[in-house]
């Protein structure tokens, strides 16, 4: 650990990860299908090499173990599970480092108000984990892992009809109230460890949205104007999260980002985001983003194929990113 010059990190939507026989949601899977999807998500791993992954719906800890035991990269990582709320899976963590403390956070920070209009939702949808990793010796990141409100529409039980275009636009915008929701708690949550604090945060997961949407840019920040003062720049920079998808992309002539592709649409659901310490440009950086790959093959786009993602694969692509410590 002494020696350690570099490591990877990683997000995985396992997409719906459960034991054999144990039902989730409306479906559940047989022991050959259960077998057949761990191996795959082992092979993923090993493909990885990642030495901390935040995982996304996950409905058992047993599964999820018997998966990273699967790979021979990760077969010695401990394992961190979230908590389900209600049906929902749960997030996870998993790492070759060691974990120094950890928490499963469920409820919001604070009520959200905004102006005068209370938003009624005081909880997040999949908790969030949070763990403290000791990477090396003098070397702590707090490491976030999260799963936001999905897209799907949110349409409640005795709708007359469901599909009515209507109806599916208010079910949209109540996703969009909640995902928002849950951004504006998240952003509560990492100024905690962001704000005036020389302290490494990395935030693993699927926000269910692109990294210039409104959502996805509440949790992480945006970037000072090139004509602010630089004493204004200063504190902005200080608690922002920086995308490690864009700083690929300041480092290479090609951006081939995505890692979801829903109707034809290619979507960049899942991120990895660090703090200024962990970027280049940050005179005082620890450490910096090296590459940044997106495990891709497995996806299909449907509307061009009869071909369907098998069971057990993922709808998601995995996303690693290597950091490149400076000591």
């Amino acid at each position: 650990m002494k020696n350690l010059r570099d490591f990877k990190v990683g997000s995985f939507n396992a997409y719906n990860l459960a034991l054999p026989d144990q039902p989730y949601y409306d479906r559940k899977y047989s022991r050959a299908q259960y077998e057949r999807k761990r191996n795959w998500i082992g092979d993923q791993l090993d493909q990885m090499r990642a030495d901390i992954v935040g995982f996304q719906e996950i409905f058992h800890q047993e599964a999820l173990e018997e998966a990273v035991r699967a790979s021979d990269y990760m077969r010695p990582a401990k394992i961190i599970m979230g908590k389900r709320n209600g049906h929902s899976p749960a997030v996870a963590l998993a790492t070759r480092f060691e974990v120094l403390s950890h928490e499963v956070i469920v409820d919001f920070p604070e009520p959200l108000q905004i102006d005068d209009v209370h938003i009624p939702i005081t909880q997040f949808s999949r908790p969030v984990l949070h763990a403290l990793v000791k990477v090396k010796e003098g070397v702590e990141i707090s490491v976030f892992v999260v799963h936001l409100k999905s897209k799907r529409p949110m349409i409640p039980e005795g709708v007359k009809d469901p599909h009515h275009p209507l109806e599916r636009a208010k079910g949209q915008a109540r996703s969009l109230i909640r995902r928002a929701a849950e951004a504006s708690a998240l952003r509560s949550l990492l100024m905690k460890y962001l704000f005036n604090r020389d302290h490494p945060v990395i935030l693993l997961g699927d926000v269910n949205d692109g990294g210039t949407a409104v959502t996805t840019q509440i949790i992480s920040g945006e970037p000072p104007h090139r004509n602010f003062p630089r004493e204004v720049k200063e504190k902005i920079w200080d608690v922002l999260l920086y995308h490690a998808r864009d700083i690929q992309a300041r480092q290479s002539y090609e951006d081939f980002y995505y890692s979801h592709i829903h109707n034809g649409h290619y979507e960049s659901l899942d991120h990895i985001m660090v703090s200024q310490e962990l970027v280049a440009q940050n005179p005082n950086h620890i450490g910096s983003i090296g590459y940044v790959s997106v495990l891709t093959d497995h996806l299909i786009d449907e509307t061009l194929s009869d071909e369907r993602i098998g069971y057990w694969q993922s709808d998601h692509g995995q996303v690693v990113a290597s950091i490149e410590l400076r000591n």
